[in-house]
Protein backbone atom coordinates (compact mmCIF):
# COMPACT_ATOMS: atom_id res chain seq x y z
CA UNK A 1 0.00 0.00 0.00
CA UNK A 2 1.33 3.45 -0.86
CA UNK A 3 2.08 5.66 2.13
CA UNK A 4 -0.39 8.31 0.98
CA UNK A 5 -3.20 5.73 0.94
CA UNK A 6 -2.16 4.36 4.34
CA UNK A 7 -2.16 7.88 5.75
CA UNK A 8 -5.52 8.79 4.23
CA UNK A 9 -7.22 5.66 5.58
CA UNK A 10 -5.98 6.07 9.15
CA UNK A 11 -5.11 9.72 9.83
CA UNK A 12 -8.53 10.68 11.21
CA UNK A 13 -8.41 7.81 13.69
CA UNK A 14 -4.90 8.75 14.86
CA UNK A 15 -5.97 12.36 15.39
CA UNK A 16 -8.93 11.11 17.42
CA UNK A 17 -6.57 9.07 19.61
CA UNK A 18 -4.46 12.18 20.08
CA UNK A 19 -7.24 14.60 20.94
CA UNK A 20 -9.87 12.52 22.79
CA UNK A 21 -9.54 10.46 25.95
CA UNK A 22 -10.52 6.80 26.00
CA UNK A 23 -13.72 5.98 27.85
CA UNK A 24 -12.19 3.11 29.81
CA UNK A 25 -9.35 0.59 30.18
CA UNK A 26 -10.64 -1.73 27.46
CA UNK A 27 -10.86 1.03 24.90
CA UNK A 28 -7.42 2.27 25.89
CA UNK A 29 -6.02 -1.24 25.43
CA UNK A 30 -7.77 -1.57 22.06
CA UNK A 31 -6.25 1.73 20.93
CA UNK A 32 -2.80 0.56 21.95
CA UNK A 33 -3.19 -2.75 20.07
CA UNK A 34 -4.32 -1.07 16.85
CA UNK A 35 -1.59 1.55 17.10
CA UNK A 36 1.14 -1.04 17.54
CA UNK A 37 -0.18 -2.84 14.45
CA UNK A 38 -0.12 0.42 12.49
CA UNK A 39 3.37 1.19 13.75
CA UNK A 40 4.66 -2.26 12.80
CA UNK A 41 3.22 -1.84 9.32
CA UNK A 42 4.77 1.61 8.92
CA UNK A 43 8.17 0.45 10.19
CA UNK A 44 8.12 -2.36 7.64
CA UNK A 45 7.14 -0.35 4.57
CA UNK A 46 8.03 3.28 5.42
CA UNK A 47 10.87 2.96 7.97
CA UNK A 48 12.25 6.50 7.62
CA UNK A 49 9.06 8.47 6.99
CA UNK A 50 7.46 11.17 9.19
CA UNK A 51 4.42 8.91 9.44
CA UNK A 52 6.46 6.25 11.21
CA UNK A 53 7.99 8.75 13.63
CA UNK A 54 4.57 10.20 14.39
CA UNK A 55 3.12 6.74 15.08
CA UNK A 56 6.06 5.88 17.30
CA UNK A 57 5.43 8.97 19.45
CA UNK A 58 1.69 8.42 19.57
CA UNK A 59 2.10 4.76 20.52
CA UNK A 60 4.48 5.72 23.34
CA UNK A 61 1.89 8.16 24.72
CA UNK A 62 -0.82 5.52 24.59
CA UNK A 63 1.50 3.07 26.34
CA UNK A 64 2.05 5.53 29.18
CA UNK A 65 -1.69 6.20 29.48
CA UNK A 66 -2.43 2.48 29.46
CA UNK A 67 -0.24 1.71 32.44
CA UNK A 68 -1.16 4.89 34.27
CA UNK A 69 -4.82 3.79 34.14
CA UNK A 70 -4.27 0.10 34.69
CA UNK A 71 -6.26 0.07 37.94
CA UNK A 72 -9.92 -0.62 37.26
CA UNK A 73 -12.41 2.10 38.12
CA UNK A 74 -15.01 1.26 40.74
CA UNK A 75 -17.68 2.04 38.17
CA UNK A 76 -16.29 -0.49 35.66
CA UNK A 77 -19.32 -2.77 35.89
CA UNK A 78 -21.74 0.11 35.49
CA UNK A 79 -19.77 1.57 32.58
CA UNK A 80 -19.88 -1.75 30.73
CA UNK A 81 -23.68 -1.87 30.69
CA UNK A 82 -24.32 1.86 30.39
CA UNK A 83 -21.83 2.74 27.66
CA UNK A 84 -19.33 0.10 26.57
CA UNK A 85 -21.75 -2.63 25.50
CA UNK A 86 -24.27 -0.30 23.80
CA UNK A 87 -21.47 1.43 21.87
CA UNK A 88 -20.12 -1.97 20.86
CA UNK A 89 -23.59 -2.96 19.65
CA UNK A 90 -23.85 0.29 17.67
CA UNK A 91 -20.56 -0.39 15.88
CA UNK A 92 -21.74 -3.82 14.81
CA UNK A 93 -25.39 -3.10 14.04
CA UNK A 94 -25.05 -4.19 10.41
CA UNK A 95 -23.50 -7.52 11.37
CA UNK A 96 -26.19 -8.12 13.99
CA UNK A 97 -28.85 -7.28 11.41
CA UNK A 98 -27.48 -10.05 9.16
CA UNK A 99 -27.89 -12.49 12.03
CA UNK A 100 -31.53 -11.43 12.43
CA UNK A 101 -32.17 -11.75 8.70
CA UNK A 102 -30.71 -15.26 8.53
CA UNK A 103 -32.62 -16.39 11.60
CA UNK A 104 -35.87 -15.05 10.13
CA UNK A 105 -35.24 -16.92 6.86
CA UNK A 106 -34.47 -20.15 8.73
CA UNK A 107 -37.63 -19.76 10.82
CA UNK A 108 -39.69 -19.45 7.64
CA UNK A 109 -37.91 -22.52 6.25
CA UNK A 110 -38.94 -24.43 9.36
CA UNK A 111 -42.56 -23.31 9.08
CA UNK A 112 -42.75 -24.14 5.35
CA UNK A 113 -41.14 -27.53 5.89
CA UNK A 114 -43.69 -28.35 8.58
CA UNK A 115 -46.48 -27.21 6.27
CA UNK A 116 -45.40 -29.47 3.41
CA UNK A 117 -44.31 -32.49 5.44
CA UNK A 118 -46.41 -33.71 8.38
CA UNK A 119 -43.51 -35.77 9.74
CA UNK A 120 -41.07 -32.83 9.81
CA UNK A 121 -42.17 -31.59 13.25
CA UNK A 122 -41.51 -35.02 14.73
CA UNK A 123 -38.03 -35.06 13.20
CA UNK A 124 -37.21 -31.67 14.70
CA UNK A 125 -38.98 -31.83 18.07
CA UNK A 126 -39.06 -35.56 18.70
CA UNK A 127 -41.95 -38.02 18.96
CA UNK A 128 -42.15 -37.83 22.76
CA UNK A 129 -42.64 -34.05 22.80
CA UNK A 130 -45.15 -34.08 19.95
CA UNK A 131 -47.21 -36.92 21.47
CA UNK A 132 -47.26 -35.27 24.87
CA UNK A 133 -48.33 -31.93 23.38
CA UNK A 134 -51.10 -33.60 21.38
CA UNK A 135 -52.39 -35.13 24.62
CA UNK A 136 -52.30 -31.70 26.29
CA UNK A 137 -54.21 -30.14 23.39
CA UNK A 138 -56.91 -32.80 23.74
CA UNK A 139 -57.13 -31.99 27.46
CA UNK A 140 -57.60 -28.30 26.68
CA UNK A 141 -54.23 -27.13 28.01
CA UNK A 142 -51.83 -27.11 25.03
CA UNK A 143 -49.02 -25.40 26.96
CA UNK A 144 -49.11 -27.79 29.93
CA UNK A 145 -45.61 -28.99 29.02
CA UNK A 146 -44.24 -25.99 30.92
CA UNK A 147 -45.81 -27.33 34.12
CA UNK A 148 -44.00 -30.65 34.04
CA UNK A 149 -40.91 -29.61 36.05
CA UNK A 150 -40.68 -27.69 39.31
CA UNK A 151 -39.77 -24.02 39.05
CA UNK A 152 -36.19 -23.76 40.31
CA UNK A 153 -34.69 -26.80 38.52
CA UNK A 154 -36.39 -25.71 35.31
CA UNK A 155 -35.06 -22.15 35.68
CA UNK A 156 -31.48 -23.34 36.27
CA UNK A 157 -31.51 -25.97 33.51
CA UNK A 158 -32.95 -23.63 30.88
CA UNK A 159 -30.69 -20.73 31.83
CA UNK A 160 -27.48 -22.74 31.69
CA UNK A 161 -28.53 -24.44 28.47
CA UNK A 162 -29.31 -21.12 26.77
CA UNK A 163 -26.02 -19.58 27.92
CA UNK A 164 -24.22 -22.64 26.56
CA UNK A 165 -26.04 -22.37 23.22
CA UNK A 166 -25.16 -18.67 22.94
CA UNK A 167 -21.47 -19.24 23.71
CA UNK A 168 -21.36 -22.04 21.14
CA UNK A 169 -22.97 -19.77 18.53
CA UNK A 170 -20.29 -17.16 19.31
CA UNK A 171 -17.38 -19.63 19.36
CA UNK A 172 -18.45 -21.09 16.02
CA UNK A 173 -17.58 -17.73 14.50
CA UNK A 174 -14.04 -19.11 14.44
CA UNK A 175 -15.16 -21.45 11.64
CA UNK A 176 -15.45 -18.41 9.35
CA UNK A 177 -19.02 -18.11 10.56
CA UNK A 178 -20.22 -21.42 9.12
CA UNK A 179 -20.79 -22.95 12.54
CA UNK A 180 -22.72 -19.86 13.62
CA UNK A 181 -24.94 -20.14 10.54
CA UNK A 182 -25.62 -23.76 11.47
CA UNK A 183 -26.54 -22.77 15.06
CA UNK A 184 -28.97 -20.14 13.77
CA UNK A 185 -30.34 -22.62 11.25
CA UNK A 186 -31.08 -25.23 13.93
CA UNK A 187 -32.78 -22.79 16.26
CA UNK A 188 -34.68 -21.00 13.50
CA UNK A 189 -36.00 -24.20 11.92
CA UNK A 190 -37.02 -25.47 15.36
CA UNK A 191 -38.92 -22.26 16.13
CA UNK A 192 -40.65 -22.16 12.75
CA UNK A 193 -41.78 -25.79 12.83
CA UNK A 194 -42.77 -25.45 16.50
CA UNK A 195 -45.07 -22.48 15.85
CA UNK A 196 -46.53 -24.00 12.69
CA UNK A 197 -47.38 -27.15 14.62
CA UNK A 198 -49.56 -25.14 17.01
CA UNK A 199 -51.09 -23.22 14.10
CA UNK A 200 -51.96 -26.51 12.41
CA UNK A 201 -53.67 -27.73 15.58
CA UNK A 202 -55.68 -24.52 15.93
CA UNK A 203 -54.00 -23.26 19.10
CA UNK A 204 -51.59 -20.69 17.66
CA UNK A 205 -52.84 -17.80 19.81
CA UNK A 206 -52.51 -19.64 23.15
CA UNK A 207 -49.04 -20.76 22.11
CA UNK A 208 -47.97 -17.22 21.22
CA UNK A 209 -49.33 -15.77 24.44
CA UNK A 210 -47.49 -18.41 26.47
CA UNK A 211 -44.24 -19.16 24.66
CA UNK A 212 -43.30 -15.56 23.95
CA UNK A 213 -43.50 -14.61 27.63
CA UNK A 214 -39.96 -15.97 27.85
CA UNK A 215 -39.30 -16.39 24.13
CA UNK A 216 -39.12 -12.66 23.37
CA UNK A 217 -35.93 -12.32 25.41
CA UNK A 218 -34.62 -15.82 24.73
CA UNK A 219 -34.94 -15.76 20.93
CA UNK A 220 -33.63 -12.19 20.73
CA UNK A 221 -30.57 -13.18 22.74
CA UNK A 222 -29.92 -16.21 20.53
CA UNK A 223 -30.01 -13.98 17.44
CA UNK A 224 -27.60 -11.54 19.13
CA UNK A 225 -25.30 -14.44 20.09
CA UNK A 226 -25.23 -15.41 16.43
CA UNK A 227 -24.33 -11.82 15.64
CA UNK A 228 -21.43 -12.08 18.11
CA UNK A 229 -20.15 -15.08 16.17
CA UNK A 230 -20.41 -13.16 12.90
CA UNK A 231 -18.48 -10.27 14.43
CA UNK A 232 -15.58 -12.64 15.10
CA UNK A 233 -15.87 -14.22 11.65
CA UNK A 234 -15.84 -10.80 10.00
CA UNK A 235 -12.54 -9.96 11.67
CA UNK A 236 -11.02 -13.07 10.08
CA UNK A 237 -12.53 -12.55 6.65
CA UNK A 238 -12.22 -8.76 6.32
CA UNK A 239 -9.19 -7.53 8.29
CA UNK A 240 -9.03 -4.17 6.50
CA UNK A 241 -5.71 -2.38 6.95
CA UNK A 242 -4.72 -4.57 9.92
CA UNK A 243 -2.98 -7.90 9.94
CA UNK A 244 -5.43 -10.79 9.93
CA UNK A 245 -4.25 -11.90 13.37
CA UNK A 246 -4.72 -8.44 14.89
CA UNK A 247 -8.15 -8.05 13.26
CA UNK A 248 -9.19 -11.46 14.55
CA UNK A 249 -8.07 -10.66 18.11
CA UNK A 250 -10.03 -7.42 18.20
CA UNK A 251 -13.12 -8.98 16.61
CA UNK A 252 -12.97 -11.96 19.00
CA UNK A 253 -12.87 -9.56 21.97
CA UNK A 254 -15.84 -7.61 20.62
CA UNK A 255 -17.83 -10.78 20.00
CA UNK A 256 -17.04 -12.16 23.45
CA UNK A 257 -18.22 -8.96 25.12
CA UNK A 258 -21.47 -9.20 23.18
CA UNK A 259 -21.93 -12.84 24.20
CA UNK A 260 -21.18 -12.12 27.86
CA UNK A 261 -23.55 -9.16 27.76
CA UNK A 262 -26.40 -11.56 26.95
CA UNK A 263 -26.02 -13.60 30.14
CA UNK A 264 -28.42 -11.43 32.25
CA UNK A 265 -30.99 -11.59 29.46
CA UNK A 266 -30.85 -15.39 29.43
CA UNK A 267 -31.18 -15.38 33.21
CA UNK A 268 -34.35 -13.27 33.06
CA UNK A 269 -35.70 -15.41 30.20
CA UNK A 270 -34.97 -18.56 32.23
CA UNK A 271 -36.73 -17.10 35.26
CA UNK A 272 -39.79 -16.25 33.17
CA UNK A 273 -39.89 -19.72 31.63
CA UNK A 274 -39.41 -21.47 34.94
CA UNK A 275 -41.70 -19.39 37.13
CA UNK A 276 -44.14 -17.46 34.90
CA UNK A 277 -44.79 -19.27 31.61
CA UNK A 278 -46.27 -22.26 33.45
CA UNK A 279 -49.27 -20.11 34.45
CA UNK A 280 -51.08 -20.72 31.18
CA UNK A 281 -54.34 -19.48 32.69
CA UNK A 282 -53.07 -15.93 33.22
CA UNK A 283 -55.11 -13.09 31.65
CA UNK A 284 -54.25 -12.15 28.09
CA UNK A 285 -53.57 -8.56 29.16
CA UNK A 286 -50.87 -9.69 31.60
CA UNK A 287 -49.25 -11.95 29.04
CA UNK A 288 -49.23 -9.18 26.44
CA UNK A 289 -47.78 -6.76 29.00
CA UNK A 290 -44.83 -9.06 29.76
CA UNK A 291 -44.21 -9.70 26.07
CA UNK A 292 -44.51 -6.00 25.26
CA UNK A 293 -42.12 -4.95 28.01
CA UNK A 294 -39.57 -7.57 26.91
CA UNK A 295 -39.80 -6.51 23.26
CA UNK A 296 -39.55 -2.84 24.23
CA UNK A 297 -36.41 -3.50 26.25
CA UNK A 298 -34.74 -5.36 23.37
CA UNK A 299 -35.58 -2.62 20.86
CA UNK A 300 -34.47 0.15 23.23
CA UNK A 301 -31.25 -1.36 24.56
CA UNK A 302 -29.99 -2.98 21.37
CA UNK A 303 -31.27 -0.56 18.70
CA UNK A 304 -32.41 2.85 19.91
CA UNK A 305 -30.07 3.48 22.86
CA UNK A 306 -26.88 2.42 21.03
CA UNK A 307 -27.74 4.73 18.12
CA UNK A 308 -28.49 7.60 20.48
CA UNK A 309 -25.29 7.03 22.44
CA UNK A 310 -23.08 6.73 19.37
CA UNK A 311 -24.47 10.03 18.00
CA UNK A 312 -24.17 11.78 21.34
CA UNK A 313 -20.67 10.48 22.10
CA UNK A 314 -19.04 9.89 18.73
CA UNK A 315 -15.59 10.16 20.24
CA UNK A 316 -16.39 7.42 22.73
CA UNK A 317 -16.61 4.66 20.20
CA UNK A 318 -13.64 2.44 20.02
CA UNK A 319 -11.46 3.69 17.15
CA UNK A 320 -10.07 1.37 14.61
CA UNK A 321 -13.08 -0.94 14.85
CA UNK A 322 -13.79 -3.59 12.28
CA UNK A 323 -17.59 -3.36 12.24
Amino acid sequence: MREAVFLRQNEARWKQYETSAATGPDELAARFVTLTDDLAYAQTFYPNSPTTRYLNDLTAKQHQALYKNKTEHTSRFKQFWARELPLLVARHHTTLAWSLLLFTVFTLVGALSAAYDDSFVRVVLGDAYVNRTLENIEKGDPMAVYKGTSETPMFLLITFNNIYVSLVAYAMGATLGLGTVWALFRNGVMLGSFQYFFYQKGVLLPSLLTIWIHGTLEISAIVLAGGAGFVMARGMLFPGTYSRAAAFRQAARDGLKLAIGLVPIFMVAGFLEGFVTRHTEMPMALSLTIIGLSASFIVWYFILYPRYLSRRLPASTTPGHLG
